[in-house]
């Protein structure tokens, strides 16, 4: 409603698209925009009038002072840090496709592998159930409010392909396994995953053929093969655009006082 006042009473307005995909409101109103922000290149549906200009996808200040603190590529037959983010209310197919996953993998590898899990509360206790039956070590709770450190201490992510997430994951240079939501409107969460994954930043598997077998089998070859790992963190890093708040603020100051001028 603000944005439409100001675009009918001839206020000059700043959008931002978060995703990959320019958003339905936004797609409404970018022509009128003087400037519309984009977190990534190439954002599909953005109308041929629009005046844009990229900007990244601002992250958390605990992020961003955590942004320079170098990876920890895993070390020959040492510890393994997985973390698994499902979004603001915990994903149900990851709880039900990893434990099953881990169940599958080789004992000594399970042995090595320290969990970090955010459930569903009604999924939690099943969940904790089926890693002690593996063997493994974890944490699984409904929700984490110290998500910067955990990601400090990841070695692989696996989680949605929201744009605040691959957002962090990307400042942090944090390595994942994507599972784009399938009910996301037009898709959006996949075209983010599609970008980070030609980066070189992780890898995407669809809820379609995300399966305990075609994860174990994922898991096996990347915590077996830790060059994998170091390189996608890598591309992660090549990502970030870790000035995104800056560029984004001087863009609304820059249209603010541009429009004093001209009262």
């Amino acid at each position: 409603p603000a944005v439409l006042a100001a675009r009918n009473l001839g206020i000059p307005f700043v959008l931002h698209e978060q995703n990959a995909v320019l958003g339905r409101v936004n797609r409404f109103l970018a022509e009128d925009a003087r400037v519309l922000a984009l977190s990534m290149p190439d954002t599909e549906k953005v109308p041929v009038g629009a005046y844009t200009e990229l900007t990244g996808n601002p992250v958390r200040q605990l992020i961003a002072k955590l942004a320079n603190i170098a990876y920890a590529v895993p070390i020959g037959f040492g510890d393994v840090r997985l973390l698994v983010l499902g979004g603001s209310q915990g994903a149900r197919i990851l709880s039900d496709v990893i434990p099953a996953a881990i169940a599958k993998l080789p004992e000594d590898l399970r042995q090595r592998i320290e969990m970090t899990q955010q459930a569903r509360p009604e999924d939690v206790d099943r969940v904790v159930e089926a890693y002690e039956k593996s063997g493994v070590r974890a944490k699984v709770q409904p929700y984490f409010d110290d998500v910067g450190a955990l990601l400090l201490r990841a070695q692989l992510v696996i989680c949605r392909s929201g744009a605040s997430t691959i957002s962090e994951l990307a400042a942090m240079g944090r390595p994942a396994i994507m599972v784009p939501l399938k009910i996301a409107a037009d898709d959006h969460q996949s075209a983010n995953a599609k970008i980070i994954e030609e980066a070189g930043g992780g890898w995407v598997m669809d809820e379609d053929s995300f399966t305990p077998d075609a994860l174990a089998q994922k898991l096996e070859h990347l915590l077996t093969d830790m060059g994998d790992l170091r390189d996608a963190s890598e591309g992660m890093r090549n990502v970030a655009q870790l000035d995104a708040a800056t560029r984004l603020a001087s863009i609304i100051v820059k249209v603010s006082e541009e429009s004093e001028a001209a009262a």
